[in-house]
């Protein structure tokens, strides 16, 4: 039982290390206890579409498993111990036991070799792990080696029990998001930081370091992150700042590392509240470290504005086949503009590229901040002959009259048939703390309505109206 479980974390550490290339990695070597796993020239390590495939019978037969294979079905079937893993050729789930996994990529096989993906397995099992960049060798060290045992989630563990390994990344915290909105870089974590903060020169650069801090388990999937933990975002409409950047910059201990890079040396101000965001304000300060006032602390109002949609997610389709996210980034982008301007508002973005924030990474952004009011913009989708605007609330009282305002700016902006404001639980509406609306600001689905939203001159009127609304709910003149 025991080295069935360590199976499974072979798996899993073998993909957490960063491999490049789209064909066998000649260079990569596997340790198990300090002893190098033979693989012979076709049963190399496959990386293919940055997921590392392993020979699996190569590796589960030096631990003593059974393998199984059957060429009519394309199953492979590993047993140990009344354990039983099963995979099938080109499917992107496995199950352990009965429960399923979604893989990485699926299982194929190749010159009579069939290789599985390695990480498909929960990652709170332990294992000491060691990887040496310089020679590519991942260092395994089994339980039975002295380091602890490691055991599958609901298997037996044997007469005489088993003890799991601590997981080294099981307490740190997690960096859930981040955005740039009025030249200010926010980044949201699950739990307490201490942020360290420096400027570089050649090129001009602010350097912030989150140490203890992982990329939560679902971060990639609204942000760029590639199979070396490393991702860039950039940065359009501000003069300051060309790109972020960011990467595990350690791994012991896990360090979390964001890169502004400049057009020219600026100073910033930093604020970290311990209340789950982290914010690099340029507008502020001459010196790094500084703290000033959160948004929103400074006696003004502040707005969170959502553009729905993003990443991964494009929203509705148009019958010219464009995306809802582009539409609603291109009106919150000029939402933006416009409320440069208004000096008693304070506004952050829950993004300002093609990036896709979960829903709880919205509401949780909005609340964090105690912001005074959420806008979220979208386009409607139904049957073609569906046309017009609506207007989303949930709680009644100030979120209703919220909506009313909001909806007869957004009538007036659009031209289009007032579908009326509506009550509805939607996340957006139903988990921020503050008055809140969802506007939909047209069928996409309608070839009239679909023609006038992807307009520049429609998106600054529905921009426009958006920035009324907020205003007179604010009592902002």
């Amino acid at each position: 039982m025991k080295k069935f479980g360590f199976l499974i974390i072979l798996f899993l550490c073998v993909l957490a290390f960063p491999l490049t290339g789209h064909a066998a990695s000649k260079a990569t070597h596997i340790l198990l206890d300090g002893n190098e796993i033979d693989l012979s020239a076709d049963r190399q390590v496959q990386v293919v579409n940055n997921s590392v495939m392993i020979p699996i019978r190569v590796v589960v037969e030096e631990l003593g498993f059974n393998v199984d294979w059957n060429s009519k079905t394309g199953t492979v079937t590993i047993q140990q111990s009344g354990n039983v893993i099963t995979l099938l050729t080109n499917s992107n789930t496995a199950t352990v036991n009965g429960q399923s996994f979604k893989l990485t990529a699926p299982a194929f096989a190749k010159n009579g070799t069939t290789f599985v993906p390695v990480r498909f397995v929960s990652e709170q099992m332990g294992l000491a792990v060691d990887w040496n960049n310089v020679t590519k060798t991942v260092s395994l060290t089994t339980p039975n080696s002295g380091s602890g045992s490691a055991s599958l989630p609901g298997g037996n563990s044997g007469s005489g029990g088993s003890v799991s390994v601590p997981d080294p990344n099981a307490n740190l915290v997690s960096l859930t998001g981040l955005s740039y909105s009025d030249n200010r870089l926010i980044l949201a974590v699950d739990g307490q930081v201490s942020p360290k903060t420096s400027t570089l020169t050649n090129p001009d650069r602010i350097v912030i370091d989150l140490p203890n801090v992982k990329f939560a388990a679902d971060f990639a999937s609204g942000f760029p992150l590639d199979s070396h933990q490393t991702g860039t975002i950039p940065v359009t409409g501000y003069p300051d700042v060309s790109q972020i950047r960011y990467s595990l910059f350690n791994s012991q201990p896990s360090t979390i590392r964001i890169v502004l890079d400049l057009n020219y040396a600026k100073g910033f101000e930093m604020t970290n509240a311990n209340d789950g965001l982290v914010i690099i304000d340029l507008d502020k300060g001459t010196a790094p470290g500084t703290t000033n006032p959160a948004p929103g602390g400074n006696g003004k109002k502040l707005v969170v504005i959502d553009a729905g949609h993003g990443g991964s997610d494009p929203g509705a389709i148009s019958l010219h086949s464009k995306k809802e996210k582009d539409f609603t980034l291109a009106v919150v982008l000029k939402v933006e503009k416009l409320l440069k301007n208004e000096p008693n508002i304070d506004y952050v973005l829950t993004r300002s590229g093609d990036t896709y924030p979960s829903l709880s990474d919205r509401t949780d952004l909005a609340n964090k901040l105690k912001a005074d009011a959420f806008v979220s913009v979208h386009g409607n989708s139904g049957p073609s002959s569906a046309s017009g605007v609506e207007t989303y609330y949930t709680r009644s009282g100030s979120s209703q009259t919220f909506a009313n305002i909001m909806h007869k700016y957004l009538v007036k902006a659009t031209g289009l048939p007032d579908r009326k404001v509506r009550q509805s639980s939607l996340h957006v509406t139903r988990e921020t703390t503050m008055p809140a609306v969802l506007l939909e600001c047209g069928f996409l689905s309608n070839k009239g309505d679909e023609a006038k939203m992807y307009s520049a001159d429609f998106q600054q009127k529905v921009a426009e109206g958006i920035v009324a609304g907020i205003k007179e709910f604010l009592g902002v003149k």
